[in-house]
């Protein structure tokens, strides 16, 4: 899985590609966590290059989420596709994140 990483004005937008799966989980887990740890407090994942998402997937964003809330910051996800909109609606999670349509609409709700 690649995943790319920017700062927007203190947020830091972090940005998968392809499958949230059981193999490319534990990466990105890391890669949440580790920034979580460093200090970063503001996080929008761009799911745009997300194409699947399976329970390990939507386990790891569960965890960063209550880390992230948990050290006083905020936590959303934008530009997801329909399919996986779905898979987010179908397991409750969209009561659960804070999804917006596009990053500037994620940017202006976290930022």
């Amino acid at each position: 899985m690649e995943i790319e990483m920017s700062d927007h004005g203190g947020v830091l937008v972090v940005a998968p590609q392809g499958r949230l799966d059981s193999n490319s989980a534990p990466e990105f887990e890391a890669v949440l966590l580790g920034r979580i740890e460093s200090g970063d407090r503001k996080l929008v994942i761009d799911f745009s290059g997300i194409h699947y998402v399976s329970s390990a997937g939507l386990r790891v964003l569960l965890m960063a989420a209550k880390r992230t809330i948990a050290v006083g910051g905020s936590f959303a996800i934008h530009s997801m596709s329909d399919t996986i909109h779905e898979v987010f609606d179908i397991s409750g999670f969209l009561s659960i994140f804070a999804v917006y349509n596009s990053l500037d609409e994620a940017l202006r709700q976290v930022g």
